[in-house]
């Protein structure tokens, strides 16, 4: 495992970070609708013009084909910069085009990788339902054969932006007669489809950005399946794994950037004593410390991640040891950040970041792309090798 850079690499720092201090947007990311997909997606041209999307997509397919510990030092500048991470282009640049290269047909690529990188298109994930969330293998949307379509009637829910969506990766069943995983199919879902509902959930943190979709009579070509009829489960384990290992090393490296920056502030905020700096107060600096430890251990996860990614096409279920502790600890940063700041977080003007509401959203974490349970379960199984728990 590397923990060092070689020259070379320190030169691609270098480069790096001056076309991130050239480029990295201005101003405020808004929170949601047609602002947020605009902003996202003026970054995404961005980054295109400049040569720098889709770093860890194939040459082939108009990525940067950087390699992993390149990738590290993209994401490491990122953050120093402040650069834009996540938002309403992860599901398209991090698991539904990377699944697209290693399972789409070259039709399927052609057409939907270059909106990808240049910023034409969102992608939004419908795999969860009202009773299929984390047992994604009872999930109920049908989807039955008519000619050269599916014609899917159901609905999914947690589908984070999908009111500005243009494509959905979709997971239906296709043969109701099927046990469970085997008769399910993975399509590519026009969002602008005759037939689909979109409703706006409410939540904590405000920003209504997660939605259900109904189904009705939608009909979506023979041509946007995805490997095979009834092959869906083994498509969607590798959207899954995409999603639960080497998507989230920009959160993750963004995530120690946070915490470094609230050491920073403590120097200036009054501790719980109103008198003294936060830095000085002993239990402000011992929460401080074992959240570094915490952020350390996630670095090193995450090099060890980048490490055997050198050698897998697709993360492995060890992305779920990263993912749990990635969202387990953001949600403890984030109520440090709250608690460290007291009235300031409740302050919002446009140079501060909305701690509140980062708070907030932080509780999704341990509940989006497979609850916390769920992702002990598929690490005592699959690693430790434990016995399967009850079902």
């Amino acid at each position: 495992m590397q923990l060092s850079y070689t020259p070379e690499e320190e030169r691609f720092r270098e480069e790096v970070r001056g076309w991130l201090r050239a480029n990295v947007p201005r101003g405020k990311r808004p929170r949601t609708g047609a602002a947020l997909r605009e902003y996202d997606l003026e970054w995404q041209r961005r980054q295109y013009e400049g040569g720098w999307a889709g770093i860890s997509w194939p040459c082939e397919y108009g990525g940067c084909g950087l390699s992993l510990t390149q990738q590290v030092i993209w994401y490491e500048e990122c953050a120093e910069a402040h650069a834009p991470v996540g938002g309403s282009t992860f599901v398209g640049l991090s698991h539904a085009g990377p699944t697209l290269i290693v399972r789409g047909t070259e039709e399927q690529k052609s057409f939907h990788l270059p909106k990808i990188l240049k910023g034409e298109a969102i992608w939004c994930q419908g795999f969860s339902e009202p009773n299929a969330g984390s047992d994604l293998a009872s999930l109920k949307t049908q989807a039955r054969i008519e000619g050269d379509n599916l014609v899917v009637n159901g609905s999914k829910i947690w589908t984070s932006y999908a009111a500005m969506a243009d494509w959905q990766e979709l997971l239906v069943r296709t043969d109701p007669g099927a046990q469970r995983h085997r008769g399910l199919t993975w399509v590519i879902c026009d969002m602008h489809a005759p037939g689909i509902t979109i409703r706006k959930i409410p939540t904590l943190s405000g920003t209504g950005n997660l939605c259900q979709v109904f189904y009705d009579e939608v009909r979506l070509p023979l041509g946007n399946v995805v490997g095979e009829v009834n092959g869906g489960w083994d498509v969607s384990m590798t959207t899954l794994g995409f999603e639960r290992g080497t998507a989230f090393i920009a959160h993750q490296i963004h995530l120690a950037a946070t915490l470094e920056q609230l050491y920073v502030m403590a120097h200036d905020v009054r501790g719980p004593d109103g008198c003294r700096p936060a830095i000085e107060d002993g239990a402000t600096v011992e929460q401080l410390l074992k959240l570094r430890a915490e952020v350390a251990a996630l670095r090193a996860m995450t090099y060890l991640s980048v490490s055997r990614g050198a050698r897998q096409a697709v993360p492995g279920p060890e992305g779920n040891i990263i993912a749990l502790h990635y969202a387990e600890l953001s949600q403890r940063i984030h109520a440090f950040a709250v608690e460290l700041l007291g009235n300031e977080a409740l302050e919002t003007h446009a140079e501060n970041p909305d701690w509140l509401t980062d708070y907030l959203d932080a509780f999704k974490n341990t509940i989006a792309g497979g609850t916390s349970e769920i992702r002990r379960n598929v690490i005592g199984e699959r690693l430790l090798g434990l016995p399967r728990g009850g079902r």
